[in-house]
């Protein structure tokens, strides 16, 4: 009789099939077992508990490096686990719906593959936000994840669903019908061999290249966020690092790399012309009044020669329980009990409802703050209003292990879906170039010294499917699937 270990077993399989893994693109495999392991328990509320240990193992393995930094930022590694149990309840939800709404185990299968797409769909939205684990992304080793210009990374996360629901019906139908129905696995067969032509005869971009410097400095952020490293220290080196480039480059700073108490006021010694990002305290009102209250700020900002502010963009996806609490108007005083015995205070940013491109000597620059690269609107909103590069400035040193590998590797993916060449500047991450085909052509991403690169992407003009219509593809498909779990009207069980 199955038994949780053999969820969570199942669940561990799927997270070792994923980012940064080389043989991510098998990820279809195990999820061919999930979808009928859950489908085939007795009743909707067994399968809720399948779909629980099935997502606790995937997102635990998955996510492991978060128990590294809370361990680091807090003593307090365990606290991962409420992440982890949030998750599997959130498919063993899935999973009770899929169960309840279909007849059969082939029909809760294809209905369970396209809930699984919706789900994916929701960790998008709302103040809980957290799209890390989209599978989707586990197609970057192959050509096929260059349908993600036509439908987002979810398109991808559809053909492996299908593909997964295609193999697990073969499997149940034999048991269901007494013969093995064959038909999805062979139109699964039919996609993969279309979207892996469609992928091998994309070509790259044509356009004027833009010289730039961008770097990989190696600052402690806690040493940051305590003061133990200055803005100052940060300041000198990374100026130092910019000089001497190119004839007409334009520089590049990580998140934050520019820093201020009180009103914005960039420094004249910045080597620009450049783009950076930057963080402190803007005022709503005089900074000289005596009421006005700073209001914290993470924004990317571009700067010409003489170092002075040309546009702005703040952050659009702010963290959750690190820049922006959830529902903190209700939940405001149990914070501020457990943060001010720790000595933190709840961050008081405001998020960016519409990023807008940042313009520089004539070229608009699609910049996003570290955490925003996660969320393809945010990258396809820069390029339906003409961003011709995108920009990532971050700050990847809060992350362990895997977690820098499939940050960077997520943000392949923005490349693709707007075809548009991708430049990151990072603090303890991978920086470097992306052409619009996602495959990296220049990157630094180790090593205890501040480096450098010069690298010279291409402005890029154009609208992809993607850019022009979202996520409406991948949906309409997952809601396909659905409904074709729903009407089926086997033998019940």
């Amino acid at each position: 009789m199955p038994t949780p270990a053999t969820g969570l077993l199942l669940g561990l399989l799927l997270a070792a099939c994923g980012l940064p893994l080389p043989w991510s693109a098998a990820a279809f495999v195990p999820l061919a077992l999930i979808l009928p392991f859950i489908v085939s328990a007795p009743t909707p509320r067994q399968a809720a508990g399948r779909g629980f240990w099935v997502g606790f193992g995937y997102f635990g393995l998955h996510l492991w490096w978060l128990g590294a930094f809370l361990q680091q930022l807090l003593g307090a590694a365990p606290l991962v686990l409420v992440l982890f149990a949030l998750e599997g309840a959130f498919l063993a939800v899935t999973a009770f719906l899929a169960a309840r709404v279909a007849r059969t185990r082939t029909g809760r299968i294809w209905t369970l593959a396209g809930a699984w797409i919706i789900l994916e769909w929701l960790r998008f939205l709302g103040p809980l936000a957290f799209p890390w684990p989209t599978l989707g992304y586990t197609l970057l080793p192959t050509p096929a994840i260059q349908i993600a210009d036509l439908g987002g990374v979810l398109l991808g996360s559809v053909l492996v669903t299908f593909t997964a629901a295609s193999l697990a019906h073969a499997w149940v139908g034999a048991q269901e019908q007494g013969r093995r129905p064959w038909a999805p696995a062979l139109l699964a067969a039919l996609t993969w061999a279309a979207a892996l032509g469609y992928g091998m005869t994309r070509t790259p971009g044509t356009g004027p290249e833009q010289p730039m410097r961008v770097m990989r400095v190696t600052f402690d952020p806690f040493e940051r966020a305590s003061g133990d490293l200055t803005a100052e220290t940060q300041f000198a080196k990374t100026r130092a690092a910019s000089l001497n480039r190119p004839a007409g480059s334009v520089v590049v700073w990580s998140e934050t790399a520019i820093t201020y108490p009180g009103p914005p006021d960039i420094r004249a010694d910045f080597p620009g012309p450049g783009i950076s990002g930057a963080g402190g305290y803007d005022f709503s009102t005089d900074p000289a009044h005596p009421l006005a209250e700073p209001r914290e700020y993470n924004t990317a900002v571009t700067l010409d020669a003489a170092g002075r502010i040309v546009s702005r963009s703040d952050k659009t996806k702010l963290v959750p329980f690190g820049e922006e609490f959830p529902f903190q108007p209700v939940l405001g005083p149990i914070y501020r009990m457990i943060l001010i015995p720790l000595g933190l205070a709840i961050p008081d940013f405001r998020p960016n409802a519409h990023p807008t491109p940042l313009a520089l000597n004539g070229v608009l620059y699609g910049a996003y703050i570290c955490y925003d690269s996660v969320f393809p609107r945010v990258s396809r909103a820069l390029a339906a209003q003409g961003a011709q590069l995108l920009v990532n400035p971050s700050n990847d040193g809060w992350y362990k292990g895997w977690g820098v590998q499939q940050h960077f590797n997520m943000g392949r993916v923005r490349a693709i879906e707007t075809r548009r060449w991708l430049v990151r500047s990072v603090n303890n991450g991978v920086a470097g170039a992306v052409d619009d085909l996602g495959r990296p052509v220049q990157l630094v991403q180790s090593g205890d010294q501040l480096r450098t690169l010069d690298v010279r992407p291409r402005l890029l003009g154009g609208t992809t499917l993607y850019v022009r219509v979202g996520d409406w593809p991948a949906l309409l498909l997952a809601l396909g699937m659905i409904g074709f779990g729903v009407t089926r009207r086997e033998r019940m069980f």
